[in-house]
């Protein structure tokens, strides 16, 4: 093998499964040699792949290098037939997974995988860190195998790795890994790092403590792995005495064990809290409920399935259903159910396991979606006349939420993609000129929240510390709320987590109560030039409020609109509990759903045992797409994938990463990206170029995809279309589709072939209306003077507009041609509704909005068949000049009740906490 490759594999566990399939196929080869030339050649191979794995396999407890070196052993014997039946055997069960029911131990060997006596476990492994020989390893994997019982409800086997650089690798490498036993005084480096797999390594290859003392090598991998593996039980054996440990020590693991102390506590100890990470107390009590007789004098006649089973005409639906749904369906909150508008048993302890899995101080289940988990989060924390920076082109349901709470939008501009008819989002500078606005006319007081949606519908991810610091530079104390209806995954990946809300506020606390952070911060504000803004801020005033709202969902498991809303709010008990908990009331139903409240929490169960290896998988099947329409040349005719250089402009790539894949140099390097950049693009979001096929997304993604070859999609662009790689997403999906596209490519070169020369002449004007005509994407133009927060200043008061509009009077319709010769003639139109086009698939107007002559362009240009408050017959919806003067002069009909001409006053009146 050669020194020096490309990396061609995504990861390393895809690198071993590649080298496991080689060696079949090699030891295949060799059996059926008949020559002493033919089978010397197939020997070296076998040998050179069985040294590769070698190494590898130290990160596994299946196979493990064990298994390999007694293959070696049947290589230097020459046994070929034998070797070649071990392979065999080895890849089956690598394939199907049976060794994780039943792993090969060094005690009891393979059990047979037909027993039905024994319930099936869940397994994973415990990884030790610790310098031991062959013979020490041989007996600590005994010692555990006797400490292990028949009916212990999960098993496991052991990894045993000699440094900390080895047992980073084992955890970026190996899934399976639930559990770490740290021994005290071991290496750092691991000769391992710089050989075959420094490709795979990069995400740790900056972590040296070469520096430290053996000694303190063990409590600063537990330290680590809080943010790289944060779900792996962490446990500590060593001779320290007990006055002598350290705070920090105890903090990052689970419980101190000493070296004379049995095994049987520590096997019995990672056990239990398995068992706490599987628990899930709301799932687990509707299932005991559902199994107890019942007699039914309550709401609800389809409860046990009575009012189903028992019927002649609707039985097919139970039976479709099946019964177990039927059994688990109640009004009930007793019986030990839980309320979820006042939980106090196992909905209340789901909703604590969740926050623990996701990184919140405080979760709450939501089963009517994330437009309701918005509308919460918005009313608990803002209130009339707060002004709140938003992202133009979020949710519809934050736009709605906002004319609810009475807040004023200052609306933020997305930069523009015209080239695709997308939006990227907002830059930073661009949220900083904001506040400095605001804070220049004395406003910033009433700035209460910025509103940004992370990541996009397209896939672009902010740097969410970065924008976080920045703005509490300029407003401390300011609220942030992070729609991440699509990126609820994230924290399963510790690439991605890092631009997560929930792991970026906690890491941003911590960063300001240090003091090294206090000497960095008075050192930045003396190299300020004077009248220069700071970058960092103070940790004195900085107050760290964050809100997440995930559609769960979307991207992980869950029954359809099941939601989450995560909180690290250090003002959260002192500003926001009561307000929280009355939005919570306001906009929850009084009979949510059982069976979505019992998905949210089998969905953290397995977020917190599999969703790191999901996640990673996830990602991997999105790369493998990008390259397989980037690498093969009849899908590249026709299509292409939108990079990263096409989403994020340069002066926002500040690692110069310009796509995750290109043919040659194989994978590129993302973690710079990730961790710098302004901007990055989430790679289980594939955009599919599809302008050079003459079709636009639209009709792409219903006539060619879901009406002929049953492939859904969620969103398109005028002239593409968005694949998502999920955690349920499979390796056949990926082909099957892969094989569509190349069905359609040939369609299309039929089709261009057979094409008279009118018709080609349509065709190719088609491709330059896709490809060339596209139409400019406005930015947000200004709300009326009429409802304008205050003269001359962003922000308006959205909820007076969108109620001024449900007196028909105070309306009228004009059609969409006419409204450019009507703004010529000097008259301002003035929006009276939300119009939404699907796609872009968020509001180019709101209430109050003046109607630029930029938008009519856009809205004239557009040939999409779905736009939401327009009606084609009567056009646009605006306010009529009389209600408008009405307006100014504050005699406008109807109108938001106790509505005013402006902001309130700076000390406003509110009772509420600010």
């Amino acid at each position: 093998m050669p020194a020096e490759h490309t990396q061609e594999h995504f990861n390393a566990a895809r690198l071993r499964s590649h080298n496991w399939d080689r060696l079949k196929l090699a030891t295949n080869a060799l059996a059926e040699c008949r020559s002493k030339s033919t089978t010397r050649d197939a020997a070296l191979q076998v040998k050179e792949l069985l040294d590769e794995l070698l190494i590898l396999e130290l990160y596994w407890a299946y196979p493990g290098r064990e298994v390999v070196r007694k293959l070696q052993t049947l290589l230097d014997h020459g046994d070929h037939i034998s070797l070649e039946k071990e392979v065999a055997q080895i890849v089956r069960m690598l394939v199907s997974g049976v060794f994780r029911s039943d792993p090969v131990t060094e005690t009891d060997g393979p059990e047979d995988p037909t027993d039905k006596a024994k319930p099936r476990s869940n397994y994973f492994e415990i990884l030790f860190v610790d310098e031991l020989d062959p013979q020490e390893e041989h007996t600590l994997k005994q010692r555990l195998g006797e400490a292990r019982d028949r009916n212990d409800p999960f098993t496991y086997d052991v990894i045993v790795v000699p440094t900390v650089q080895d047992a980073l690798m084992a955890l970026l490498f190996n899934h399976n890994i639930q559990a770490c036993v740290v021994r005290y005084g071991m290496p750092f480096v691991s000769p391992r790092a710089k050989g075959m797999l420094r490709h795979y390594i990069r995400s740790i290859e900056q972590v040296d403590l070469s520096q430290y003392p053996k000694a303190d090598m063990g409590p600063r991998l537990g330290k680590l792995m809080r943010w790289f593996r944060p779900e792996v039980d962490r446990y500590y054996v060593t001779d320290t005495p007990v006055i002598d440990l350290k705070d920090s020590t105890l903090q990052n693991f689970k419980r101190i064990f000493y070296r004379q102390e049995d095994l049987k506590e520590l096997h019995l100890t990672v056990l239990r809290n398995i068992q706490e990470r599987y628990a899930t107390p709301f799932f687990s009590a509707l299932v005991e409920y559902s199994r107890r007789p019942m007699g039914v004098f309550h709401a609800m006649p389809i409860s046990r399935g009575n009012s189903v089973f028992k019927s002649r005409w609707i039985q097919d639906f139970g039976e479709f259903y099946g019964r177990n749904l039927f059994m688990a369906e109640t009004s009930s909150t007793g019986g030990g159910l839980d309320s979820l508008l006042q939980p106090t048993g196992p909905l209340k302890r789901a909703q604590e396991l969740a926050a623990r899995a996701f990184g919140a101080q405080h979760t709450f289940f939501a089963t009517n979606g994330t437009s309701s988990s918005n509308k919460i989060v918005l009313q608990a924390l803002v209130e009339p006349g707060d002004l709140v920076l938003i992202d133009r082109d979020c949710h519809k349901s934050h736009h709605y939420g906002m004319a609810l709470a009475g807040a004023y939008p200052v609306y933020l501009d997305s930069y523009p993609l015209s080239e695709f008819s997308m939006y990227g989002a907002v830059p930073m500078a661009h949220i900083r000129e904001k506040l400095l606005e605001l804070k220049a006319a004395g406003r910033l007081d009433k700035v209460k929240m910025l509103l940004l949606t992370n990541s996009t519908f397209d896939g672009v991810v902010y740097n969410v510390q970065r924008v976080m610091e920045q703005v509490l530079a300029i407003k401390p104390d300011m609220v942030f709320l992070w729609d991440e209806a699509w990126f609820a995954f994230a924290g399963f990946s510790y690439i991605f987590k890092q631009r997560t809300a929930m792991f970026s506020a906690a890491r941003l606390h911590r960063r300001y109560k240090s003091d090294a952070y206090r000497e960095e911060y008075a050192a930045h504000i003396a190299a300020l030039a004077p009248g220069e803004a700071p970058l960092l801020p103070d940790p004195e005033q900085v107050r760290i409020r964050v809100y997440a709202t995930q559609s769960t969902h979307k991207t992980l498991t869950s029954m359809r609109q099941g939601s989450m809303i995560h909180i690290w709010d250090e003002d959260y008990r002192r500003k926001s509990e009561d307000a929280f908990h009355e939005a919570y009331m306001t906009h929850t139903s009084t009979s949510p759903n059982y069976q979505i409240l019992a998905s949210l929490d089998v969905g953290r169960r397995q977020v917190e045992f599999e969703g790191y290896e999901l996640v990673d998988k996830a990602k991997e099947l999105g790369m493998l797409l990008r390259r397989k329409i980037h690498d093969h040349p009849k899908l590249r005719k026709y299509f292409d994938t939108v990079s990263v250089e096409d989403l994020i402009p340069i002066q926002y790539r500040a690692s110069g990463l310009k796509e995750y894949y290109t043919k040659g140099k194989g994978w590129n390097r993302i973690e710079d990206a990730w961790a710098n950049d302004e901007f990055v693009v989430d790679p289980t979001k594939i955009n599919l170029y599809v302008g050079k096929t003459g079709v636009d997304g639209d009709t792409f993604k219903n006539k060619y995809l879901m009406d002929k070859h049953q492939i859904q999609i969620n969103k398109t662009s005028r002239n593409s279309v968005l694949f998502m790689t999920n955690i349920g997403t499979t390796r056949g999906s990926i082909a099957y589709l892969i094989r569509v596209l190349l069905q359609i490519a040939d369609e299309l070169e039929e089709r261009v072939q057979a094409m008279s020369y009118p018709e080609k002449k349509i065709h190719l004007a088609r491709i330059r209306s896709l490809t060339q005509e596209v139409p400019p994407l406005p930015d947000f133009s200004r709300f009326h003077d009429s409802f304008r927060a205050l003269p001359h200043l962003p922000g308006g008061n959205l909820r007076e507009a969108y109620f001024l509009a449900y007196k028909e009077e105070n309306c009228e319709y004009t059609l969409l041609r006419d409204c450019p010769g009507i703004i010529a003639s000097g008259r301002q139109l003035v929006s009276a509704n939300f119009v939404i086009p699907y796609p872009p698939g968020f509001p180019v107007l709101v209430p109050g909005q003046v109607i630029s002559t930029e938008i009519l362009d856009f809205l004239l240009a557009l040939d999409v068949k779905e736009i939401h408050g327009y009606r084609k017959d009567l056009g646009l919806r605006i306010f009529s000049d009389i209600a408008l003067k009405r307006k100014m002069t504050g005699t406008a009909m109807g109108g938001a009740p106790g509505a005013t001409m402006g902001l309130r006053p700076a000390n406003g009146g509110s009772t509420r906490k600010q």
